[in-house]
């Protein structure tokens, strides 16, 4: 099924499409949260800290592969409004080529440097064991990440947010069922979750794949559209290589959070994780609904369709202000009982610091919200170096803000989270003030 956007109901059909998009990462974060949990209940703090920092390693590098998916799937989602199925064809092998080789040098890449990590995330040495035999099983998954999204932004191009969800939730439980299964059940400790997580990983990887070829035969390519035409390339790696470039900018500087938090030590690093987890199931559907207004956006540019962009960006910037104050109060409200999901009620130390980042950080989700309004509509537009420039504002205002209040003996670790809302909110009015200047027309 494929779902043209460029006519119709605005805010419904953004909707429709966005609402697979968010069931599929919540139940993503859930298999992100369930490695959490089941580490953190029957494994102890200290594998939980371990888990944690992988987890942010992780997110930095199949960001650089997800990046380049999503910048993709924008050309594919352009000449799909504008009805050009040779050059979205053309566009898809050139994509695939290029970010297939990127992923087997990322993956030899990683093995080689996976011990000078510990010194670059200042990892403790009581930790690192940990965490290393973690790495060694996680870093085989990355060619399942590529596989996984590089199909699921060639859906969504062409309006299909719900074979991507089907694989996702398969992926999903069945990486909850391993991780009871290698952790509790055969006492594999970290590395059982690891296993759990990247054999799911694999089967929504090459299932998806394999779903696509069977039963859309209209993305299937022939011999001609196998052909490397550097103007196709030049584009696809314009929107790609930015957008790549927007993703992995803002997950370095989480990284870069992740070496400051880990040197206070594996309270807060237990702390961080637990909360990390929560907070990203709190905004991942503003992130998802923003993804999908890039699609509705970029179709609706291809076809120059700048009416029902206007009207999309209003509807959807309330959408967005709405849920983010409804997160925000319930997090607040509610912080204390969801970190003890996570630990257990006898670590009030890490419980209490969970709770000091929820209550900063969770406050302010409208913030990120609209960022990631504004990342979706800067890569719809053809400016994805414009989302560059927001996650610099963004991610540099964090963390030069994170290492300099954090030195501060009277601010200590609570200078890390007051810095990631000042970020959202100067990138906010920076790419809120360039749209007004920049597509007035539109308004």
């Amino acid at each position: 099924m494929k779902r043209d956007m460029t006519e119709g109901p605005i805010i419904g059909s953004i909707l429709r499409f966005a609402v697979p998009m968010i069931l599929g990462n919540l139940l993503q974060q859930c298999y992100n949260i369930a490695d959490t949990l089941i580490v953190g209940r029957f494994l102890g703090s200290n594998a939980l800290a371990a888990v944690g920092s992988s987890f942010a390693l992780m997110t930095f590098l199949t960001s650089i592969l997800i990046g380049l998916c999503m910048g993709s799937g924008t050309v594919f989602s352009i000449r799909f409004g504008q009805r050009d199925e040779d050059g979205m064809k053309e566009g898809m092998w050139a994509s695939f080529v290029m970010i297939a080789g990127l992923t087997i040098f990322l993956n030899l890449l990683v093995f080689f440097l996976i011990d000078w990590l510990k010194l670059f995330l200042q990892v403790p040495e009581e930790v690192w064991g940990m965490m290393r035999e973690y790495l060694e099983v996680i870093f085989c998954g990355i060619a399942a990440t590529f596989f996984y999204n590089y199909f699921a932004f060639l859906l969504r191009a062409v309006g299909n947010s719900v074979v991507p969800l089907i694989f996702l939730a398969g992926s999903a439980i069945l990486n909850i069922v391993l991780d009871l299964w290698f952790v509790i059940g055969l006492e594999k400790g970290v590395a059982g979750a690891a296993q759990a997580t990247v054999i799911s990983q694999y089967v929504s990887g090459i299932g998806i794949a394999v779903c696509t070829w069977l039963f859309f035969p209209q993305l299937r390519l022939s011999r001609r559209h196998c052909r490397l035409r550097l103007s196709c390339i030049r584009q696809i790696a314009g929107f790609s290589v930015l957008t790549c470039l927007q993703q992995s900018v803002m997950n370095f500087g989480i990284l870069m959070v992740q070496g400051l938090v880990n040197s206070f030590g594996p309270v807060i690093m237990a702390a961080f994780a637990a909360a990390v987890k929560i907070d990203s199931f709190a905004y991942m559907p503003v992130q998802d609904f923003g993804n999908a207004c890039s699609t509705f956006i970029a179709q609706n540019y291809g076809a120059k369709r700048f009416d029902r962009i206007r009207k999309g960006l209003k509807g959807a910037g309330a959408a967005v202000a709405v849920f983010g104050l409804a997160t925000s109060a319930l997090v607040w409200a509610f912080a204390e009982p969801l970190m003890e999901l996570f630990i257990r009620g006898t670590e009030t130390e890490i419980i209490a610091e969970g709770v000091r980042y929820l209550h900063i950080e969770g406050a302010f989700y409208c913030g990120i919200g609209c960022l990631f309004l504004l990342y979706g509509l800067y890569r719809a537009l053809g400016r994805p170096e414009m989302s560059l420039v927001l996650t610099i504002i963004s991610l540099g205002t964090r963390v030069v803000l994170a290492y300099l209040l954090s030195a501060i003996p009277s601010i200590g670790v609570v200078g890390i989270w007051w810095a990631v809302p000042i970020g959202w909110f100067l990138a906010d009015t920076f790419g809120i003030i360039y749209y007004f200047l920049h597509f007035r027309h539109w308004s």
